[in-house]
């Protein structure tokens, strides 16, 4: 907590009151023990102090293994519930979800849907079950959902489900969560999850293809506008006691749409005129939904540099390491192409529902307003954001990692002219059919270019 609150995320807490961190209470926990491993003492003071809870925590790695999952996002889920049921003064429960835990369905309404499996009967079969058992088992069960973590966040919205009619609950849930926009100031993000990964990995030059869906919705959601909405649902449910639980989808692209095309522009313009220190390459990313086309750029632009630069380092005496970081790279984005190749449609009357009963002040403070967001301008945010706060790079620095790009630049060029110097003297100097092509081309290409300087001069 020490390491949390004296962050460049709270600088401006600290500024206007320096003791801030005395207000914060460290409460032991642990998700995969019983009861949540939280001491008798601290359990008491829970459940006689807490009004809200905001419950966060949660596995959010896609390969996740399920039984592992299960105890994570659902069953931790079910005894947090289970405490907060004997917490006197507890006025909400809000539960964040993601938008993505029925992504079976093409149209997400704000409701739950039945789930997949009861829960219970779920953790009662795997509780007998070995690991490889259940590895087995893992794709029947999860069915159209493409990994364990979607599914095993449509069985906690049950497990919240259930206890509606004991507790206030509210449900967010959130699409691909992104750096900051506005508070406590643009760009923030500390970690790789997500699109972060892949915006570094592109501004880095490691990243040169990706399978996506152009004109797929990139349905990013800012971290503040996650917060803020998460705020004002804890208050809506606590002032006004719903008779149902409410789900907020938390998402852009049925209200302000922006593409992974889009994206793909942005981030490389973005990284083109702010280097990240010490590329591998000259930052250059495609997107294409073709797999074939993928998986040669995957070959030509992905594993053969890796090779030759493994090549070089066991060569001069060091460990190869490129082609692990091209195997781990691969792996992260295959687990996103699924998000990235197609399109939902999320309703979100609640979310406009709730913003109509904040106060013109409050609406200000808690913005989740996502039509006043610039999308260039934010992915702009974003990536310096990664830059500064993720890789710890001094903007100061910029000049030299510009210096490094025209190196990286020079070093391709050169490298293009020996590539072609081999050509000709393995395939074209020794074959005389291939020279007079090679002759006929070059010919044709001059008298092209003569013709249009000619035309050129008489237009002057």
């Amino acid at each position: 907590m020490v390491v949390l609150c004296v962050s460049q995320l709270f600088d401006r807490v600290r500024e206007e009151d320096p003791d801030f961190h005395k207000k914060v209470v460290p409460i032991s926990s642990e998700l995969t023990q019983p009861g949540l491993a939280i001491s008798p003492q601290d359990e008491s003071k829970l459940v006689a102090c807490v009004n809200i809870v905001f419950h966060c925590a949660a596995t959010i790695r896609f390969d996740e293994p399920l039984k592992h999952a299960l105890q994570l996002n659902v069953i931790a889920t079910q005894q947090l519930l289970s405490l907060a049921k004997q917490m006197h003064n507890l006025e909400a429960f809000v539960h964040i979800s993601t938008a993505y835990a029925n992504c079976n369905r093409r149209h997400i309404d704000e409701v739950i849907y039945p789930p997949p499996v009861e829960p219970k009967k779920l953790i009662d079969s795997l509780e007998w079950m070995d690991d490889g058992m259940v590895r087995d088992i893992t794709p029947r069960l999860i069915g159209e959902r493409p990994n364990t973590y979607t599914y095993t966040k449509a069985l906690a919205e049950c497990v919240v489900q259930q206890e509606s009619d004991k507790l206030n609950i509210a449900i967010i849930r959130p699409s691909i969560v992104g750096a900051s926009w506005q508070e406590p100031f643009p760009g923030w993000i500390d970690n790789f999850n997500g699109p972060s990964g892949v915006f570094i990995a592109a501004g880095k030059g490691i990243l040169r293809t990706m399978r996506a869906n152009n004109d797929a919705v990139a349905d990013l959601i800012p971290v503040d506008v996650v917060i803020n909405l998460t705020l004002a649902a804890g208050w809506y449910t606590a002032v006004h006691r719903p008779k149902t639980a409410l789900v907020y989808n938390c998402t852009t692209g049925g209200i302000n749409p922006f593409h992974w095309g889009e994206i793909e522009y942005h981030v490389m313009s973005t990284f083109k005129r702010n280097p990240l220190e010490q590329a591998f390459r000259r930052p250059n990313a495609n997107i294409t939904s073709n797999y074939l086309i993928n998986q040669y750029w995957i070959l030509v632009s992905h594993k053969f540099p890796a090779l030759l630069y493994d090549l070089y380092l066991r060569l001069s005496g060091q460990k190869p390491h490129m082609m692990r970081i091209f195997n781990r790279l691969h792996k992260a984005i295959s687990l996103l192409e699924y998000f990235s190749s197609q399109d939902w449609e999320w309703n979100s009357d609640n979310m406009s529902m709730l913003m109509g009963h904040l106060s013109p002040e409050d609406r200000k403070t808690f913005n989740f307003d996502v039509r006043q967001l610039n999308w260039p301008e934010y992915i702009e945010n974003y990536c310096i954001g990664t830059k500064k706060y993720v890789l710890n790079e001094d903007m100061s620095d910029i000049p030299a990692a510009r210096q490094h790009l025209r190196k990286l630049r020079n070093i391709r060029y050169t490298f293009n002219t020996l590539l072609l110097v081999f050509i000709w003297r393995v395939f074209i100097a020794r074959s005389q059919m291939a020279r007079n092509i090679w002759y006929f081309v070059v010919s044709l290409c001059f008298k092209f270019l003569s013709y249009f300087r000619a035309s050129s001069t008489l237009t002057n």
